[in-house]
């Protein structure tokens, strides 16, 4: 037994093809709506008519004459009679009984879903490429930012903000287009300036953050500059006894420096602390490491904070850690009232794109960086020129930028066009 089975775009079009193949004797044996193709067909919505028909299956009832013929056996009788023979009645498409869609699997799901945003994806670029093909010193610029560790994302926007500003002269010209991409970075970068001490005015900064970032050595740093080159009233609380021989680090520095240091591990002696603490022109308060993740821990730094009723408080994060780390810890520390941030070890990191996500969703402004472990050497008051030639690799971490006697440096013009590797290329 011979059975076929044919697809078009309508009903008229299939028993044409029915007849063409098999004949005028061709019985139908069932005809049905379908989607048209596997997945773009299911996908885009559009249909086709199937019709299975056979030439050595009889049907006598199929092509019976009646006085009122239904409207299904018009359609598939007009379509065998010669083609001088004008057909009476269009096929009716409501005749045709589409079967249930069978249930998609998992992986056709997945599929489809992949299709669809493929499609989005193009329809949005075709919106936003209207200009023309992503010239070549785009791409060039676009590789640039991937080499210096931002993530692609971040890059595409950058360079698609280029893109849309930049004039068309300027897009010819890659040392412009690294000055804009430079004020673009600054642009996101916030300061908060070093500390500012007033004789006579007590002003309490704690530092917080997780474990090894380096607090306890950024506060040595700190009290060092302001003690021996501002001359400045400086006292030292630490509340991390948590940690093997954090106490004792810190108070060696003390006895260096000469500083009057208090130990305190409940809310009580944290008051108590800073009452001691008032004639002090600056008290920095060391802090327990805490997990970003340990919600409780999280809360007990808070009530220690709101007893000493600290001025200031700098989130210290490490560069060497992941962006979406960075990013997840300022949101978890910003329940204890973080005012500004802190970035070590940058003699650590290899690349610092991962600062611009940080800078960007948690807008916490800067105040210090530190790149090294000599006290009180290895520490500078952050400058968005500074800030943004890491983070788009244009120079190295580690240079002689040491904070002067007013705790901050002289801001270098021209950097955009001054960087080294990738960005210095022609």
């Amino acid at each position: 037994m011979d059975i076929r089975t044919y697809r078009a775009a309508t009903m008229h079009e299939a028993l044409a093809l029915v007849r063409r193949d098999l004949g005028p004797e061709a019985a139908v044996l069932h005809a049905r709506e379908v989607p048209a193709g596997r997945f773009l067909g299911r996908l885009l919505g559009s249909r086709q008519i199937e019709v299975t028909a056979s030439l050595g299956v009889n049907v006598p009832s199929r092509f019976a004459k009646r006085s009122e013929p239904e409207p299904a056996t018009v359609a598939a009788s007009a379509a065998f009679r010669p083609s001088s023979s004008p057909i009476r009645s269009a096929p009716q498409r409501a005749t045709i009984e589409p079967p249930p869609d069978p249930v998609l699997t998992e992986e056709v799901k997945g599929q489809l879903s992949s299709l669809q945003t493929m499609v989005q994806e193009l329809c949005q670029q075709t919106r936003r490429g209207s200009k023309r093909d992503l010239p070549d010193t785009l791409f060039r610029l676009f590789t640039d930012l991937i080499e210096a560790d931002l993530s692609e994302e971040v890059a595409r926007d950058l360079v698609e903000k280029v893109r849309s500003e930049a004039a068309d002269a300027e897009l010819a010209d890659p040392v412009l287009l690294r000055a804009r991409i430079v004020r673009m970075v600054e642009a996101d970068v916030a300061l908060a300036g070093p500390i500012v001490v007033t004789p006579g005015r007590r002003r309490l900064v704690a530092l917080v953050g997780p474990t090894g970032v380096g607090k306890t050595t950024t506060i040595a740093k700190l009290a060092a500059n302001f003690r021996l080159k501002q001359k400045r009233n400086v006292g030292l609380i630490t509340v991390d006894t948590y940690r093997i021989a954090a106490v004792e680090q810190l108070r060696t520095y003390a006895d260096i420096i000469d500083l009057p240091m208090q130990v305190v591990s409940t809310p009580r002696e944290m008051r108590e602390a800073a009452k001691r603490m008032s004639g002090m022109d600056l008290v920095l308060m060391d802090t327990a490491g805490r997990s970003p993740k340990d919600e409780v821990k999280i809360r007990e730094l808070k009530a220690l904070l709101a007893e000493a009723a600290v001025d200031e408080v700098h989130l210290v994060l490490s560069s060497v850690a992941g962006a979406r780390v960075l990013q997840q810890t300022a949101e978890r520390f910003a329940a204890v009232g973080t005012t500004a941030l802190v970035v070590t070890k940058l003699d650590e990191a290899t690349s610092f794109g991962n600062l611009l996500p940080l800078l960007r969703s948690s807008r916490l402004p800067l105040s210090y960086l530190t790149n090294g472990q000599n006290v009180p050497d290895d520490i500078e008051t952050a400058r968005v020129d500074r800030v943004a030639s890491l983070v788009l690799g244009m120079e190295p971490a580690c240079r002689d930028r040491r904070m002067n006697d007013e705790g901050a440096g002289v801001r270098t013009q021209g950097a955009a066009v001054r960087g080294q590797g990738s960005w210095g290329r022609e």
